[in-house]
C-alpha cells in the first residue's frame, strides 16, 4: 500500500509566470517593476518612497522560494505575512521582511519589521550566514512560515529563526529600497525569478 503524501508535499505554485506581472500589485513609491529575460526587475528612483510589488493574493501558512540577485550594493527585500491595506497606516505595506542586505554589515536572509518594530533577527553572531550572499549573482531564498515559526535560508544555509505572532497571514511583497535625493544610486536593478509557493494546510 501506498502511505499518504506529507503535507509538506503539497505542490509547488508559481507566483510569477515568468512573463507577465500577473496576480501582482505595486503599492507605496513610483520604483518601476517591469518583466525582463525571465525575471522581475525593480530599479531605483530618485525621490520616491519604498516601493513593493505585491500578490494579490494572501498567505499563511507556507513554504516561499525565490531567487534574487543584486547587480549594485542596493538595500531590498522580500515581505512575507505583511499588510497594504489602505484602511492601516494609510497603506504603507508593513509586516515581516527577509531582508537582502549586501552592506557591509551583511545581514541578509535576517527578519526585519518593515515600518514596524524592526530587527526581529539579525546575523550579529552568524559568520558563516553573513558570507553567505554572492553580489552580482543568483541567491536562492527559503522562507518557512508555519504557525508563529518564521524561518530563512540563504544558499542553503539557515539564517533566521523566530517565533512571533503579530501576523499571521498577509501578502508577499518585493522591495525596491528608497535613495532618497541621492541621484548616484538612480537606476540600480534587483531581480527575482523563479518565486514558487507551497501552501500548506
Amino acid at each position: 500500500s501506498t502511505a499518504p503524501v506529507p503535507s509538506a508535499e503539497a505542490p509547488w505554485k508559481p507566483l510569477f509566470n515568468g512573463t507577465t506581472l500577473d496576480g501582482w500589485v505595486q503599492l507605496n513609491g513610483t520604483a518601476p517593476f517591469t518583466v525582463a529575460d525571465g525575471a522581475i526587475v525593480g530599479t531605483t528612483v530618485v525621490g520616491s518612497p519604498n516601493s513593493f510589488l505585491c500578490t494579490k493574493e494572501t498567505f499563511g501558512d507556507f513554504i516561499l522560494e525565490y531567487e534574487a540577485r543584486l547587480d549594485a550594493p542596493m538595500n531590498s527585500g522580500v515581505q512575507v505575512r505583511s499588510i497594504g491595506d489602505p484602511a492601516v497606516k494609510g497603506g504603507r505595506v508593513h509586516g515581516y521582511q527577509i531582508e537582502i542586505d549586501p552592506s557591509e554589515r551583511a545581514w541578509t536572509g535576517g527578519i526585519y519589521d518593515e515600518s514596524r518594530r524592526g530587527w526581529l533577527h539579525t546575523l550579529q553572531t552568524q559568520d558563516a550566514a553573513r558570507k553567505a550572499f554572492r553580489m552580482g549573482q543568483w541567491n536562492t531564498f527559503r522562507v518557512e512560515a508555519i504557525g508563529t515559526s518564521i524561518r530563512t535560508w540563504l544558499n542553503g544555509l539557515p539564517v533566521a529563526n523566530i517565533v512571533d505572532d503579530l501576523t499571521p497571514r498577509g501578502l508577499i511583497g518585493l522591495q525596491v529600497h528608497s535613495i532618497g535625493t541621492d541621484t548616484s544610486k538612480v537606476g540600480q536593478t534587483v531581480r527575482f525569478r523563479n518565486i514558487r509557493i507551497r501552501i500548506l494546510p
